[in-house]
């Protein structure tokens, strides 16, 4: 049976809403093509805002790669310090590890981001991803409504919050320092290693107090069938982390 293809393109856009909203800096893409299709794979890169407040409340945003710490050639971006009084978010986002590469119905596509979260004198946060599913000319991949292992030739779009084996990609929280400090946890439907959903607007991962730093990995994943028609897909996703009250 011939194999169908699929390019894919999916990127990860931050947006921290509390009482204002951060946004992407600079935007890179690297396009690989062939006579038939074409994939754009694109990476975001951003320090810090210096921080934005409101009466009421602060957030530091800041979108790039990290390790501890964001930095690429032209920036760098970390949590920074806390004023004791104050109300604080602070959200990063590591673009992550991306392996789509051309889609067939014998292999699962991935793609995963790191969304970093601390918050001080709150109740708490959630965490939501939002987005359509990747569309091409029209037609969006289908989402599984339920958690539902990835199976390759049986087109699906999901994410998760969980450290998989099948495929091999993610994590589970991370809490930083580990001990008694962070509580930041993942909800049910997504906190299940090798099952995957989608639903836009779902809450995905929340911290029921205010919490020191947890890393939370969303992976992606893609996968097609033999009459998914064939194109340059895309979609754009939004980490929305909201404090609570």
């Amino acid at each position: 049976m011939q194999k169908r293809r699929v390019w894919e393109s999916l990127t990860l856009v931050l947006l921290a809403i509390v009482i204002v909203a951060g946004s992407s800096r600079s935007v890179f893409a690297n396009t690989a093509t062939s006579p038939n299709y074409q994939l754009s794979e694109s990476e975001f890169s951003a320090g810090a805002t210096p921080g934005v407040c409101s009466g009421g409340y602060c957030a530091r945003v800041s979108i790039g790669n990290i390790s501890g710490e964001s930095a690429n050639a032209t920036s760098t971006a970390s949590f920074g310090s806390i004023t004791p009084d104050e109300p604080f978010l602070a959200v990063i986002v590591d673009p992550g590890i991306s392996n789509l590469g051309v889609l067939d119905t014998e292999h699962t596509g991935s793609k995963t981001m790191v969304v970093r979260i601390r918050n001080y004198l709150s109740d708490g946060y959630v965490l939501r991803i939002t987005g359509a599913p990747p569309t091409y000319s029209g037609h969006a991949l289908a989402t599984p409504s339920t958690p539902t292992a990835a199976t390759p030739g049986t087109e699906q779009f999901g994410i998760n919050a969980a450290a998989n084996t099948t495929p091999s990609i993610g994590a589970g929280p991370v809490q930083v320092p580990s001990g008694d400090f962070s509580y930041g946890q993942v909800n049910s439907g997504y906190n299940t290693a090798n099952l995957f959903k989608y639903a836009s607007g779902d809450v995905v991962a929340h911290s029921n107090s205010e919490s020191g730093q947890t890393d939370f990995t969303i992976s992606m994943i893609v996968n097609i069938a033999n009459n998914t028609p064939a194109g340059l897909y895309s979609g754009d996703y939004s980490a929305v982390v909201v404090p609570t009250f």
